[in-house]
């Protein structure tokens, strides 16, 4: 009898094969670009901590890049870094129905591989398409379970998707491929309890998740096999890390359905669940021209899964910043944006962006938690002292497929991001 991993594996190796339509081709290409410009501008971001890394290991030479850079070192060890300074951004790409973050993770194992093996062109598009279809549908098939276990999807199911995608890349035949989910499977980790307080390590679960899925491509290359089915097995991984999962999403696929075409990509510093809310708060500022002194209260009605550890206003560090719902919005409200640059150690400190943070209130709305995750929606009133309330509700923030950003916005943040960096030689052919 076929089992769900075997399903699975034909319809990713059938996507090896295909004749990629020119428009996924380009979407593949600008998830490439967008994640070397966040990876960039994050290891200014955590050079201090690269360089102990780096020093740490004694691997301050090597074949791979870290990205920002001018040192090269191991290939996991560029793995694990150039995930930690991608995500450390809080601007990399992600996928609200599988509730995770992809390119981090992904193509922090695709692309140094790649550098090494001398990968064409054509077969790291063909990985990285493959790679997110891996981690959207896993993660999808077991959300949101997965998530209410604890279990940090980004970390999880990225492992899968980076083994995939390499395993793409690198041609594997559908044997080998099944191999490399089943040694992705059993290295999938990570805890969202690593975003809790004054945590710096999030980012660590997407940076395991790239050093796993390198070791689980390499493993299956060098013939070790694995069980019949990893994925829907008894104690497979949707039995250990869901509930109730829906293979559906691993079993069909519709042919030209790429999932890579429905990931957001993200205009502000912050975690996803913050965008809703500061986009509604920049949208009053600017229609109502309201200055910080005129607020007397915010009010952000939200989906449950945006108010837990989101809610928090009590900032202990600029990770923290970037998950708090109240602070973003503050932050936007008085300094007109929320980019990377706004969420910075003075700012998190600031006397008038705290106080505006004590005035918002985020609470879990039952009609708006009954969209998600087919949206994620906040709607932000905003009392003034002289006695007016605007009100703005934001649907699909800019980023995702139903608001997307233009190719002239996706390109301006490649460059801001960017600016000084100077790109790794084998990197530049995927700039903008």
């Amino acid at each position: 009898m076929t089992d769900v991993s075997d399903i699975f594996v034909s319809n990713l190796s059938g996507i090896a094969k295909a004749s990629l339509p020119e428009e996924v081709v380009l979407q593949a290409r600008l998830c490439i670009a967008d994640y070397i410009a966040c990876a960039c501008a994050g290891s200014s971001f955590i050079r201090p901590r690269i360089d102990s890394f780096l020093e740490a290991s004694s691997l301050q030479s090597g074949s791979s890049a870290v990205l920002g850079t001018a040192f090269r070192t191991s290939l996991h060890n560029a793995a694990l870094l150039n995930a930690m300074s991608a995500h450390s951004t809080e601007l990399d790409d992600g996928h609200r129905l599988g509730m995770l973050h992809l390119g981090a993770g992904i193509l922090s194992a695709l692309l140094p591989v790649a550098e090494l093996e001398g990968l064409p062109f054509d077969r790291v598009i063909s990985g990285t398409v493959a790679g997110y279809e891996a981690a959207v549908r896993l993660a999808i098939s077991m959300q949101p379970s997965h998530k209410m276990r604890g279990y940090h999807t980004s970390g999880t199911c990225g492992t899968v998707g980076g083994a995939v995608a390499i395993a793409v890349a690198m041609d594997f035949p559908e044997r080998m491929l099944k191999s490399a989910i089943s040694a992705a499977v059993a290295g999938a980790g990570g805890l969202l309890e690593l975003q809790e307080n004054s945590s710096q390590m999030k980012p660590y679960n997407l940076a395991h998740a790239a050093v796993a899925a390198i070791s689980a491509a390499y493993t299956a290359k060098s013939g070790f096999i694995g069980p019949d089915d990893p994925i829907g097995g008894r104690r497979g991984i949707l039995a250990v890390m869901s509930e109730n999962a829906d293979t559906s999403a691993l079993t069909y696929f519709n042919p030209g359905d790429y999932s890579i075409m429905s990931i957001y990509r993200k205009p502000y510093a912050a975690c996803r669940h913050c965008h809703p809310a500061i986009e509604a708060s920049l949208k009053i500022k600017d229609d109502h021209h309201l200055q910080p002194s005129d607020i007397e209260e915010v009010n952000v009605k939200t989906y449950k899964l945006a108010v837990g550890g989101h809610d928090h206003k009590e900032i202990k560090g600029i990770a923290s910043a970037k998950l708090s719902i109240p602070f973003s919005v503050a932050l936007a409200m008085v300094k007109g944006s929320a980019g990377m640059g706004d969420f910075n150690e003075k700012n998190i400190c600031d006397p008038e962006i705290l106080d505006l943070t004590s005035k918002v209130s985020i609470t879990q709305d039952d009609t708006l938690t009954s969209w998600s995750p087919r949206k994620r929606a906040a709607i932000v009133s905003i009392s003034t002292k002289s006695g007016e309330t605007y009100s703005c509700e934001i649907d699909y923030p800019k980023g995702e497929p139903e608001n997307p950003m233009t190719y002239e916005e996706i390109v301006s943040k490649f460059r801001g991001l960017t600016l000084g960096i100077p790109l790794n030689e084998y990197y530049r052919q995927y700039g903008l």
